[in-house]
């Protein structure tokens, strides 16, 4: 490989060599040729063939140095110029070829090379930061991934055995049996938000917009936890604003709700407060989700919204750090916005904002 190389390098100096050679002979022979021409006629100089002999002599060898010289000044400046900086920019692209995202190339001095190069190499650099981050992403997914799979498996392992016991008392087989469902839900719950997040992520989901009352949709969502909150004494307070029309998926936004929802169940108390509210304003449907429960602090909540974060571990066993991440990436597509503000020991405020529609149509103010 490196004699090819070698090869093509000693061809591409003959033919720079030729082409200077070529173009220094014309430029030259018609100098001279004007200069003679002159000088006899101007000055009544016989030129005889010894004379003229001499000259072209000259004339040649002078074409071949001058050919030479311009030849190796070419290729000092093309090494400087361009081949260096090339080499590289190849080198660092072999490299993250090979998986190495941590590479950077250096800019290239202004006053050797063309400024163009500096452009390419932030690009370079640009790419390979993002895909740095993009392979931290993926590494920490499998390893989180793995992690969250390893709990509840063993959970069924070990109950499995026991439930194997042939004198195990009723008793013991049904809170045996109890533990291996629920390990077996959060799994399956689990895989089922990879894969919902895995297509809303690949834009594999395409959103069916439909004009709907998002008050209607809010208050349904809230009832499917009517069991949660009267068994454990939660007061529901809801300040839902009537005819509230948004344009939007409404089985994407239901995955919305019911995560919040969700999250202010688990984290508030027995006899606690989960209210919910939803209040129009000129463009958007704004709604409040609000619970009293535990809250976070502001480095939790600054990264509340990652997949398989989960700030309070102590309700670890009841989710799997993947719903929160699912409501962001929904609103994100909706072109909503969504925030939260807690104050570590009081609560917890998730505010969701959604473009409103007026008479069917999305607004366009």
């Amino acid at each position: 490989m490196n004699g090819k190389l070698q090869m093509k390098g000693i061809f591409r100096a003959i033919g720079h060599y030729f082409t200077f050679f070529l173009l220094v002979a014309f430029v030259v022979t018609c100098c001279m040729t004007l200069f003679v021409t002159t000088l006899s006629n101007n000055m009544g100089i016989a030129l005889t063939s010894e004379n003229l002999n001499a000259a072209a002599k000259i004339t040649f060898w002078n074409v071949i140095l001058i050919s030479l010289l311009f030849t190796v000044i070419d290729a000092t400046r093309r090494k400087l110029t361009v081949d260096r900086p090339v080499k590289h920019i190849s080198e660092a692209l072999e490299k993250m070829m090979q998986g190495d995202f941590s590479v950077r190339v250096a800019h290239v001095s202004k006053l050797v090379a063309d400024d163009r190069f500096n452009d390419i190499i932030d690009g370079i650099n640009k790419m390979a930061e993002e895909l740095s981050g993009v392979e931290t992403l993926r590494t920490d997914f499998i390893a989180n991934v793995s992690h969250e799979m390893k709990t509840p498996l063993a959970v069924i392992q070990n109950y499995g055995t026991l439930l194997g016991a042939p004198d195990l008392p009723d008793d013991k087989r049904i809170e045996y049996a109890r533990a291996v469902a629920d390990s077996s839900r959060r799994l399956a719950d689990m895989m089922t938000n990879i894969l919902k997040l895995n297509r809303l992520e690949n834009q594999q989901i395409y959103p069916k917009a439909e004009t709907y009352n998002l008050g209607e949709q809010i208050c349904e969502s809230l009832l499917g936890y009517e069991n949660v909150w009267e068994a454990r004494g939660i007061e529901i307070d809801t300040d839902i604003d009537e005819d509230v029309f948004v344009c939007a998926d409404s089985e994407l936004l239901s995955l919305v709700w019911n995560n919040l929802f969700s999250n202010a169940f688990k984290f508030t108390e027995s006899g606690g407060t989960v209210t919910v509210s939803l209040k129009a304003t000129e463009r958007f449907a704004v709604v409040r989700v609000k619970d009293t429960g535990c809250g976070m602090s502001a480095e939790v909540g600054a990264h509340i919204f990652e997949k398989f974060y989960q700030g309070d571990t102590s309700h670890a066993t009841q989710g799997n750090g993947l719903g929160l991440a699912l409501v962001k990436r929904v609103v994100d597509i909706m072109q909503g916005e969504i925030g939260v503000e807690s104050v570590l020991g009081e609560g917890t405020t998730f505010t969701v904002k959604i473009r409103r529609a007026e008479n069917g149509l999305e607004e366009a103010r």
